[in-house]
């Protein structure tokens, strides 16, 4: 997903297109891969659920006068509620035709056996999807294809005149509900904490707030990942492509000082894990481990934002680069 330099800066991902963030996309299908005109004969979509859309815009398209909201294929799963987190598949056009990505689109490099990296988002506070958008995924069913089509001053608001979009330009978008479910967002790992081990920092976590995390003291920090499972859960096996739904608190081993807690933004954040969309300290060290688990992390810079050096070479260093990070993460569940 990319939000690069976000407040939340664990969960800055590297998986959807940056237009994603700001803009719209979208398309038209019938799950027997048939094609289709959407409403206003705006586009129009071949391909099944899970399949990668091809969207073709019709000629001449305008966006509609309103919001248009489609089931294109219905789903038999769990409705999607207003508080849920969910996991999409994303694609899309503007109608002059602009490709703004697609989640199907592997990164240059990955491996083509590995899961792909998908849109993770928390319904009730939106962050790479506009809020118009994910509205039209209330109510529908796990297992289904929306299309959303609408004017881009309606469906995103202000634009960056960057991007080449008008906002009377419309936008057509294709979203598969890969998975939904409604977590507390005050919620945490449960059980009887175990102590740090040796050279590891101390952490407290009492109630609703972030942790309380103590350095060692004229420790030098671990020149490899460290990990260690403080409370143990009793749920499932975390996988690679899933969206993780976790609390965490991390600081900088320097100085011992805090950069950043979920519990100051509201509660469990969500995040896509072991495709590359968070740093690779994270998809080490959380892939693998099971639901319930708090898991204390000691992450090198290389293994955290200084490790990217194509990018670092295209823009300022992440203000972390040469910090080693701790982190504590309760994995509350997942999507």
């Amino acid at each position: 997903m990319i939000p690069t330099k976000t407040a939340r800066l664990a969960a800055a991902a590297l998986v959807v297109p940056a237009l994603f963030l700001t803009a719209a996309c979208g398309g038209d299908s019938k799950d027997d891969g048939s094609k289709t005109a959407s409403p206003e004969a705006t586009a129009k979509v071949s391909g099944k659920f899970g399949d990668q859309p091809t969207i073709e815009i019709a000629k001449g398209a305008k966006a509609p006068a309103k919001v248009q909201v489609k089931t294109l294929s219905a789903g038999t799963g769990a409705e999607v509620k207003k508080t849920d987190y969910v996991r999409l598949d994303v694609a899309g056009k503007t109608t002059k035709g602009t490709d703004l990505g697609s989640t199907w689109a592997k990164q240059k490099g990955a491996d083509p056996k590995a899961p792909r990296t998908q849109v993770v988002q928390d319904l009730a506070q939106p962050s790479q999807l506009p809020p118009k958008v994910l509205e039209g995924l209330v109510g529908k069913k796990v297992g289904s294809r929306v299309e959303v089509d609408g004017a881009a001053k309606e469906l995103v608001g202000q634009l960056n005149p960057q991007m080449g979009i008008a906002p009377e330009d419309g936008l057509v978008w294709v979203l598969d509900i890969v998975a939904a479910k409604t977590y507390d967002k005050k919620s945490g790992a449960k059980g009887e904490q175990a102590a740090s081990a040796e050279g590891m920092p101390e952490v407290k976590a009492q109630g609703p707030k972030a942790a309380t995390i103590t350095v060692p003291k004229g420790e030098k920090p671990p020149k490899e990942l460290k990990e260690q499972v403080l409370i143990k859960g009793s749920g499932d096996e975390v996988k690679a492509g899933q969206g993780l739904v976790a609390q965490y608190t991390g600081v900088k081993w320097e100085d011992g000082k805090k950069f950043d807690s979920s519990w100051d933004h509201g509660g469990a954040t969500t995040f896509p894990i072991g495709v590359g969309g968070v740093i690779p300290g994270w998809d080490k060290g959380l892939v693998g481990k099971h639901i319930g688990d708090r898991v204390l992390l000691v992450i090198p810079p290389e293994l955290a934002y200084g490790g990217n050096k194509d990018q670092e070479a295209q823009q300022p260093p992440h203000e972390l680069a040469k910090n080693n990070l701790v982190f504590v993460v309760d994995i509350v569940g997942a999507v």
